[in-house]
């Protein structure tokens, strides 16, 4: 497995090595060892998550607070845009934001560490399916929203067309106003 950095300290684009054939290919996609030797964490993975969505459709961007989620994501179908942006209080790189693009054909994931939002949005027509794990468990009552296209992050979501989002996604609060991590 490769290290790809992104522009945000601790968010790294983890590229798996694949054994292709005629027949098709296999690579491990998760293994502790590994994963806290490219990362340099060791959190344990309480939950996995799989979710589908349709062409168009955006997620995000959420985190948890106090009970911070770190967050191994990936496409098993389809294509997403995928954004991590920080939000540690003190951080040099505080209110930026990265993405990266996962696919299943580039088997790219995303560590996502506690301390940012997280979210995605569907490119592929057929939709996709998105596959993550997190260090914590889902804590509705802990979570929070910041809206997509918040000006004060001004993400540049790759899809031209105007995203289908959930309501409590459309409802998001700003960047300036969000709960930021000590």
């Amino acid at each position: 497995m490769e290290v790809l950095e992104t522009t945000l300290p601790g968010v790294v684009t983890l590229q798996p090595r694949r054994f292709a054939d005629d027949r098709g290919y296999f690579y491990e996609s998760f293994n502790a060892r590994i994963f806290a030797t490219l990362t340099g964490s060791d959190a344990p993975f309480v939950q996995d998550n799989h979710s589908f969505s349709r062409a168009g459709v955006l997620r995000g961007l959420h985190y948890q607070l106090p009970r911070a989620q770190g967050k191994l994501v990936r496409v098993v179908s389809g294509r997403v845009l995928d954004v991590a942006v920080d939000l540690r209080a003190g951080s040099p790189t505080l209110g930026r934001w990265t993405s990266v693009e996962l696919s299943a054909e580039n088997g790219r994931q995303l560590w996502i560490p506690p301390g940012f939002a997280h979210g995605f949005q569907v490119l592929s027509e057929q939709g996709a399916d998105f596959l993550y794990k997190t260090t914590d468990y889902w804590s509705p009552e802990h979570e929070h929203c910041i809206r997509w296209d918040d000006p004060d992050l001004a993400i540049e979501w790759s899809d031209a067309r105007a995203p289908m989002v959930s309501d409590k996604d459309a409802r998001g609060g700003s960047f300036r106003d969000a709960i930021k991590f000590p």
